[in-house]
């Protein structure tokens, strides 16, 4: 039997109760959100984007090229004494017959080659061959003989039919851009001819010819640049000398005189290219 003086046990407010769910419900709640955001796949997580891999220079290549070229002789003249020229005509001739000349055209052909590169170092060797049609003519009009009447007239020129390389190359790489400088053998063919005429009683006529393949040296600098993975664009520069091509020949006169003739021409040449490799 209760005692009748005992009190009620009090009821809990409404808002304590709220408070309690809430205090049970929270740590729940994160506990749940963080196991969701740890059971979430990788894949829908941010990636950082991959590096775009450096250029390799290292390969075989072909290519076509063209450009200008421009060539440079200096002519020597002698004569000999003889019959048609009285002393001291022939020496006279042979300074007057003595001068330099310079001539250009376009070139154009291909080239092949391969590098290796090792770091930003890449080494590399090429061969070129370009079709180059150019004459350098040298005239010397209005000369006087020793008689101060007699005038006479020497015309040299020296024809080249192509030009042609085998050169080592080194150079430094920046990812897609090659610098570089080159030198090697140079060869071409040349066709030298001397021609002279005076207006003396009989008059005089000479000519002197020679035909040589030549060998020389060449040095120069180049830029390449990868348009793509196998397609390179090239601009460059060479410088080339080559050994001197002599002629033998004879001016005579219908009276029998004759004295012999000789020339000789040397050739530098400058070239200037553009072209493309395909890169293998």
């Amino acid at each position: 039997m209760s005692h009748p003086f005992a009190k009620a046990p009090p009821r809990a407010h409404p808002s304590v109760l709220a408070a309690a769910l809430f205090a049970v419900a929270l740590p729940l709640a994160c506990n749940s959100s963080t196991a969701t955001a740890a059971d979430m796949p990788m894949n829908n997580m941010p990636m950082k984007a991959t590096p775009t891999p450096v250029y390799q220079w290292t390969g075989c290549y072909v290519g076509l090229n063209g450009g200008a070229g421009a060539a440079s002789s200096s002519y020597t003249t002698t004569v000999d004494p003889g019959t048609h020229l009285l002393p001291p005509d022939p020496a006279l001739v042979s300074t007057d017959g003595t001068g330099s000349m310079s001539g250009s055209n376009f070139l154009g052909g291909g080239q092949a080659g391969c590098n290796y590169q090792t770091g930003t170092l890449v080494y590399g060797l090429e061969g070129d061959f370009d079709y180059f049609h150019n004459t350098v003519q040298f005239i010397n009009p209005f000369n006087l003989l020793s008689d101060g009447v007699t005038p006479f007239t020497i015309t040299q020129s020296l024809k080249t039919e192509y030009f042609a390389t085998v050169r080592p190359r080194i150079g430094i790489a920046a990812d897609r851009n090659l610098g570089y400088i080159t030198g090697g053998v140079a060869f071409t063919k040349a066709s030298y001819t001397e021609a002279y005429v005076d207006g003396g009683a009989p008059p005089g006529i000479g000519i002197a010819t020679g035909s040589k393949f030549l060998t020389g040296w060449t040095v120069g600098a180049g830029w390449e640049y990868a348009l793509t993975d196998h397609w390179n664009f090239k601009a460059e520069y060479l410088f080339a000398a080559f050994s001197t091509t002599k002629a033998l020949g004879a001016i005579t006169d219908i009276g029998g005189g004759v004295n012999t003739l000789h020339g000789s021409a040397d050739l530098l040449m400058q070239i200037v290219r553009a072209g493309v490799n395909y890169k293998f």
